[in-house]
């Protein structure tokens, strides 16, 4: 799975697929913002529908970090969202 690292506001994110599958199956992908370990770990994810690409993998290797940054200003924490576990 790939990996991309991101700078914001003097943090380091991992930013990777969430791998879960949405009703959009093709066109909406997950992805996590992951910063920390332990007990000090950070998770946020959010949704995006890529332009022209269709994979997961090329299309995180195609956005730029301007993109990524403009995600994660739209991400949620990870205790809200299904693509990192959370079930009602």
């Amino acid at each position: 799975m790939p990996t991309r690292t991101i700078s914001l506001d003097g943090r380091a994110w991992r930013v990777i697929p969430s791998g879960r599958v949405t009703q959009y199956d093709r066109d909406e992908f997950g992805l996590l913002f992951i910063t920390g370990t332990g007990d000090t770990r950070e998770v946020r994810a959010t949704r995006y529908s890529p332009q022209g690409t269709r994979s997961r993998e090329q299309a995180l290797a195609e956005m730029t970090d301007s993109d990524l940054a403009s995600l994660f200003a739209q991400s949620q924490p990870s205790e809200m969202s299904p693509e990192a576990g959370y079930t009602p």
